[in-house]
């Protein structure tokens, strides 16, 4: 087993399987997430404006973090679909050296072999891993925004300016993002790395599965995890900024305590003209 070390590790892979080792896996990460990532932030600003429609902006910004939330759990789930696939393939190609020469291969064996239950049979897995996870990063990342435009006037701020805040609250996001699904994730790898036993379901694999990592054992390779989650999280948040400010949406779907002020005047002046 390897050390939960990131530099130990990466040092061990290397030894024994030379440096083009660190990249196995790189191809259907890449097409994945990528898939992922357009379902999961564009399906975020789309649930949370709905959610505006149907509450109101007033009552949506008084709920705010349940807004947050719930447009993010349903984000996810849709980037999900399109995401377990591939991360079946990579968790094959990482665990199982041979098993295939790329992505696309890859899917072509692991479809032929084990049918659409082989390419979505991590999906219970990685929706209890991800959901969490992207909850945990949109309601640390709104917060961690809303905390630095309470120090900084946005107006202010250079467009680099704008950039900096979203990658530093998507590091901090990213990090508490990985604390919350390190378990799911070290379950998703036991289940892809080891063939069910005849005749056990789904949800007793998972107890099992459980029971023998125990809490120290679910959290193993925490410290390389936080790293490249963290990491990976602020350059999305980055991209995702940049993107929205092309679009020239740069607010995108403000629910901020601002807005409560307000829309509660705008009612108020309203009131008081009637």
């Amino acid at each position: 087993m390897y050390s939960s070390s990131l530099s130990k590790s990466a040092r061990h892979i290397v030894s024994a399987e030379g440096p083009g080792a660190l990249l196995t896996g790189l191809g259907p990460t890449i097409a994945g997430y990528c898939l992922q990532g357009a379902f999961k932030f564009g399906g975020y600003e789309y649930f949370k404006a709905r959610a505006v429609d149907y509450l109101g902006q007033s009552t949506a910004a008084n709920n705010r973090n349940a807004v947050y939330l719930g447009s993010a759990a349903a984000a996810e789930f849709l980037g999900d679909i399109a995401l377990c696939p591939f991360e079946s393939v990579r968790i094959r190609l990482v665990s199982q050296p041979g098993y295939a020469t790329g992505c696309v291969s890859g899917l072509a064996k692991l479809a032929r072999e084990e049918g659409i239950g082989g390419l979505y049979s991590g999906l219970g897995p990685i929706l209890l891993k991800q959901i969490p996870y992207t909850m945990a990063t949109f309601l640390v990342y709104e917060k961690a925004i809303q905390t630095a435009y309470s120090v900084v006037d946005k107006r202010e701020l250079s467009s680099m300016g704008v950039t900096g805040i979203n990658l530093g609250a998507g590091l901090v996001a990213g990090v508490a993002a990985a604390v919350v699904s390190q378990p799911a994730d070290t379950m998703l790898s036991r289940i892809n790395k080891e063939r069910a036993v005849t005749g056990e379901s789904t949800s007793r694999r998972l107890f099992r599965i459980a029971s023998e990592l125990g809490l120290r054992g679910a959290y193993t390779g925490m410290q390389a995890r936080a790293v490249m989650v963290s990491g990976m999280t602020a350059v999305q948040f980055g991209i995702y900024g940049d993107i929205k400010k092309i679009f020239g949406a740069t607010d995108g779907v403000e629910l901020s305590e601002h807005h409560v002020a307000v829309d509660s005047y705008s009612e108020e002046l309203q009131q008081a003209a009637v």
